[in-house]
């Protein structure tokens, strides 16, 4: 009997389900996404790692570098590639189950964003209706510019959308606190209870979280002509094998 179709959904609760990262000590698994570049592209790499991430247009500012040869999990990067790996905005629906809040995750795309403000989303697939990443999905379709944001504050990056009951709002701004004081400062947007955000509705009770893409990083490099493998959701990672951006 054939395996089912497993939709992005139930992989994000699956993943959600065994991070257990703690902003407050920066310890514990994380979910990775794995991005290979050619490794004479190290140094144009760190420098647009550095540039996205001051602008604070991703999940974390942790990575960690996967060299030539080196196994992660059953993978092996190729020789004359060189793996990136960055923190998932998935973490964020593992952090906030462990502290008892449960998310229904809605979907990722495109998001507008004017005078530094995000404005909608453009683009969006729902996660329940897809068994492809649509942040991966997105960035190879030419549909951002990251790049542009970083310069003059308009154009178009990648983020996701989930959704937690109203009762929660309190403790999800204490979590949120707690990530943003620490590596984890993707948020983009919080929404008020039983209103739609960034142009998507929410589910009656509820109110809309918006988190940063890990994916925007190299759909900056993607847009300046230099070659990105994507591999979105890749696995867990223990928080400690990172490093801050700034350490390189």
């Amino acid at each position: 009997m054939e395996a089912p179709l497993k939709f992005i959904n139930n992989l994000i609760l699956e993943y959600s389900m065994q991070v257990t990262y703690n902003p407050r000590d920066n310890e514990g698994q994380i979910v990775y996404n794995l991005f290979l570049i050619p490794e004479v592209e190290r140094e144009y790499a760190i420098k647009t790692l550095k540039r996205v991430i001051g602008a604070g247009i991703t999940v974390s500012d942790m990575v960690r570098f996967i060299e030539p040869g080196e196994s992660l999990d059953d993978y092996t990067v190729s020789e004359g590639m060189l793996g990136i790996c960055t923190v998932c905005s998935i973490t964020l629906d593992g952090i906030l189950l462990r502290r008892g809040i449960p998310t229904r995750q809605i979907g990722g795309g495109v998001i507008e964003v004017e005078s530094n403000q995000p404005r909608r989303f453009t683009h969006i697939i729902l996660y329940e209706a897809t068994t492809f990443d649509p942040l991966q999905l997105m960035a190879s379709q030419d549909l951002t510019s990251v790049n542009r944001v970083i310069m003059d504050g308009n154009g178009y990056i990648l983020g996701n959308i989930r959704e937690c009951h109203m009762e929660a709002e309190s403790l999800l701004h204490e979590v949120l606190d707690d990530c943003a004081s620490k590596h984890f400062s993707g948020i983009l947007e919080v929404g008020m209870p039983n209103a739609p955000l960034l142009g998507v509705p929410v589910s009656p009770q509820y109110l809309g979280v918006v988190a940063l893409g890990g994916t925007n990083p190299f759909a900056a490099m993607k847009e300046e002509g230099h070659p990105v493998i994507t591999q979105a959701f890749k696995g867990l990672m223990d928080s400690r094998l990172m490093n801050p951006i700034s350490y390189y």
